[in-house]
């Protein structure tokens, strides 16, 4: 593809300063985990200087950045595919980007335990905490050539990040709030069904068919009435339901609330305001299938009437 540009800013901001409505200044970030594109090794060397400094949104924010350098620097150089089976594949850029993430984490939380999508289970099995990592969620985009990707970090039940290795954006949440990070500008996210975009997972597994199929749900003639669906086939996806770029976003699956991939997503969207439930309006957790997550309980409403399920309750805002 052509040539890669650069950070965009953010609309109505400064760099340096923080949009009206924004998470507060105790939340800002040290400067090797802003907008500034920085190697993994200098945002670790920071890391191991700084001790005590990051609270657990700014470890999550400095992993993902280290994951997304390695991304953005392995990006269009033949890359080794390994197999997982099921058509399903990893690339070296996908081990090299977790090796930088587990750096940061280690480092900074050397007591926490660590599910990542290569590596798996490490550290302590008995530990209090677990860190879900995910370095490259969009792999066969990627490999392709495609630039929607993203790289998530979540602290089971806490703090979680999500990057977007090309735009150089970072979304965060400290399990209460959240904002996006551009530029050395925090925005608080305001997610909006204006768009009007849906955003469908069309990957498997199916685990609820033939109850409900995400390609049932294209073809309902309300759908088509209402919404434009895409389909971006990677978790940055929910990130933009938090951030008002999509105005929903729906896949099928198991229990997701403590998956790798999704887990980052999730807790943006919860902190941001979204309404979040299974695909059979159940809250996620244990037991959960799939994922709905709308801008607002109106949006969540109309899709869940199409899926033939109901409406979230208040608890799954």
């Amino acid at each position: 593809m052509g040539r890669l540009s650069g950070p965009v800013r953010m609309a109505g901001g400064a760099a340096g300063g923080l949009q009206p409505g924004a998470h507060p200044v105790a939340h800002r970030l040290p400067d090797f985990v802003g907008a500034v594109p920085r190697t993994p090794a200098v945002i670790l060397r920071r890391v191991i200087d700084s001790p005590g400094i990051l609270d657990d949104v700014g470890v999550a924010t400095a992993a993902v950045r280290a994951g997304a350098d390695v991304v953005r620097e392995l990006y269009g150089q033949r890359l080794d595919r390994i197999d997982k089976g099921g058509g399903d594949f990893a690339t070296t850029a996908d081990v090299a980007a977790e090796k930088a993430i587990l750096g940061v984490l280690r480092t900074a939380r050397p007591d926490d335990a660590v599910l990542g999508e290569e590596g798996g289970q490490q550290g302590a099995a008995r530990a209090a905490r677990q860190w879900l990592v995910d370095p490259l969620c969009g792999t066969l985009n990627y490999a392709v050539g495609n630039l929607l990707v993203a790289v998530n970090v979540a602290l089971r039940g806490g703090a979680a990040a999500v990057a977007d290795p090309f735009s150089g954006e970072v979304f965060c949440t400290d399990g209460e709030a959240a904002w996006a990070r551009q530029d050395d500008v925090d925005t608080r996210l305001a997610p909006t069904p204006a768009t009007h975009l849906v955003d469908v997972n069309l990957d498997p597994p199916f685990p609820s068919a033939p109850g409900f199929r995400a390609v049932d749900l294209l073809a309902h003639p309300d759908f088509m009435a209402r919404f434009r669906p895409r389909v971006v086939s990677t978790s940055l996806a929910l990130a933009w339901v938090a951030a008002g770029k999509r105005a929903a976003y729906v896949t099928d699956g198991g229990d997701l609330s403590g998956s790798v991939h999704f887990a980052s997503g999730i807790a943006l969207c919860r902190a941001a305001g979204c309404v979040v439930s299974g695909v059979d309006g159940a809250p996620v957790g244990q037991g959960g299938r799939g994922l709905v997550v709308a801008a607002d309980g109106e949006t969540h409403g109309v899709l869940m009437a199409m899926i033939g399920g109901r409406g979230a309750g208040p608890s799954d805002r």
